[in-house]
């Protein structure tokens, strides 16, 4: 007889990204929020630190009609939040905590995280407290809850509970609830492991040697050791630990001792992405700013059949492959075979310090300006990557070059001051994206970018690269799929470089209606990604955890 499978009757969920838009995990949490209030309204609920308070989070609506008599018991308990709902589509209830108070209580927590569970504290700096404060309220807050509603008084049968916590960064939540609350099923999810990502932006070789590396030893060397320990023990005792790709997968096996119970892969909610006329009107307003910008940036016009291509994500220069995108651009100008000229941008945040005020008059004038690559101000240009290597490849956008470049070091919130439109307004108006990375364990812009139809060129060493992979049968060409996964290991930069030119110039020579079937292919390709489908991974997680969770509730009560 087949086993049938187990339903949360709620979820509550922890990230430092809920309402809080910093990185990757933002978006798989906003994007899937919707398929999951449209099967369990209102019983999916998220938990963010309050990083607002006595201000207006945009991304958060406040309401006091909502669970007013639980925030009274909180209040008495002394947990300072507030509760409302996430402005995303589906609109899910978010708890807000002010993790602020539990600094004065600070070596009580890790004193019992060590007698508990072994999690070393006592090398932590930067982000761990911050982070670990706010793990510990995000515990304290669902406790409180399931001590409210969820007792035998409140409710004679005992629902199903699941907290997921997400990064390192919340696990000590996850385990504090297997301690005081042993009734919850706890699921952890790593969307990169600490080590890995430091063994890779370190400058070491990560793949080749990942079956020789002991994550402990590695920890210490790199100066991660509390961040490590409390993911790697978080991996350890929640009932089900989880990772969102088989190359994020590995690592865990090699440097967390721990294979994951169920791969959680990312997806993608269409909703975000206009239609029709919609589409088309959005898609040539942003390229209109884009040359706009960039012809005031440089002083030069671009045709209409300019091929713009961007790369775009965090700045880190080997990871997310700036480095070898930018070799492969300055390739790219030097060979003969480009047939169209090609407007390059890099979109990543850096230390800036505002739009430049020059470009912002000559956006009303004309002119072009000294250092006609940079869209903003940094405040030391002289240390930046970015800007070093246009210099050192002598790429200075002169009307002639067939290939120009355009450094965009700041967040597109739509209140940057040059393009003043958001990340995924802008996305449209690209013919071409290139996402060479070197440590992504999933990677959501090559997602996003086929999502708004645009065609774009990652490696095997991303989790999305390996999924289209899988989805195709083989490798994917970008003219006829959409996608182009280029093979990436420790040792090829050069090769890797070199395909991604050629990827370009290729691209630069397809006719309009080859260029069209590959924009359709890339759609078709992000449909498959979608949360209506992948969510059947998460429905795997919570049953296995909930069974877990089952057999241990059910020693405790037998003895």
């Amino acid at each position: 007889m087949a086993q049938y499978s187990l339903h949360p009757d709620y979820i509550f969920e922890a990230s430092w990204e809920v309402c809080n838009k910093v990185g990757g995990i933002y978006t798989v949490l906003s994007t899937r929020a919707k398929t999951l209030q449209d099967t369990m309204p209102d019983r999916i609920v998220f938990i963010g630190p309050d990083l607002w308070r006595g201000k207006d989070n945009p991304l958060f609506e406040e309401d006091n009609t909502l669970w007013a008599d639980w925030r009274r018991r909180a209040a008495s308990e002394a947990l300072e939040v507030r509760v409302g709902r996430w402005l995303v589509p589906g609109r899910p209830i978010v708890v807000l905590v002010d993790f602020q108070p539990f600094y004065a209580r600070k070596n009580d927590i890790y004193g019992a995280l060590w007698t508990e569970y072994q999690v070393d504290s006592l090398h932590a700096y930067g982000d761990y407290d911050e982070a670990s404060m706010f793990s510990y309220a995000a515990g304290r807050v669902v406790e409180s809850i399931y001590n409210y509603w969820f007792t035998p008084d409140a409710s004679p049968v005992a629902p199903k509970v699941i907290f997921q916590a997400h990064e390192w960064m919340t696990g000590l939540g996850a385990l504090y609830l297997k301690k005081h609350v042993p009734q919850i099923a706890t699921i952890f999810t790593t969307h990169a492991t600490t080590v890995g990502r430091s063994i890779a932006g370190n400058g070491k070789p990560l793949y080749d040697y990942l079956f020789a590396y002991n994550g402990n030893q590695m920890a210490e060397e790199l100066n991660v050791q509390s961040k490590h320990s409390i993911e790697r023990q978080t991996a350890h005792n929640v009932d089900c630990f989880t990772t969102v790709s088989d190359v994020t997968a590995r690592e865990c096996v090699e440097l967390l001792d721990k294979q994951p119970d169920v791969v959680l892969p990312n997806g993608f909610e269409m909703d975000f992405v206009p239609k029709g006329v919609t589409f088309v009107n959005r898609r040539r307003k942003a390229r209109r700013r884009i040359f706009d910008v960039a012809e005031a940036l440089m002083g030069t016009t671009f045709s209409d059949d300019t091929l713009i291509v961007a790369t775009s994500g965090r700045y880190e220069w080997k990871n997310k492959g700036v480095d070898v995108y930018l070799e492969a651009l300055n390739r790219t100008l030097h060979n003969n075979r480009l047939q169209r000229p090609v407007l390059a941008l890099i979109e990543v945040p850096a230390w800036q310090a505002g739009p430049r005020e020059e470009l912002k008059e000559r956006l009303k004038s004309g002119k072009s300006l000294p250092e006609p690559f940079i869209t903003h101000n940094l405040h030391e240009p002289g240390c930046d990557l970015v800007t070093q290597t246009i210099h050192r490849f002598g790429i200075t956008n002169r009307e002639s070059a067939r290939v120009k470049v355009m450094f965009v070091p700041c967040y597109l919130d739509g209140a940057d001051g040059i393009f003043n439109m958001h990340y995924y307004d802008l996305l449209l108006g690209l013919d071409l994206t290139v996402y060479p990375s070197y440590y992504e364990p999933w990677g959501y812009t090559p997602l996003e970018s086929v999502a708004f139809r645009v065609p774009c060129v990652t490696t095997t060493l991303a989790g999305f690269g390996l999924w289209a992979m899988e989805q195709k049968n083989g490798e994917p060409h970008l003219d006829t799929d959409g996608v182009e996964v280029v093979p990436r290991s420790d040792y090829n930069f050069d090769e890797v470089a070199d395909r991604i030119s050629n990827e370009i110039i290729g691209f630069a020579s397809l006719d309009q209606k080859e260029v069209e079937q590959s924009r359709k292919a890339a759609r078709q390709l992000a449909e498959k990604a979608q949360w209506r489908h992948f969510i059947e991974y998460y429905r795997q997680a919570y049953d296995f955890a909930l069974r877990r969770a089952e057999e241990r509730n059910n020693i405790i009560n037998n003895q």
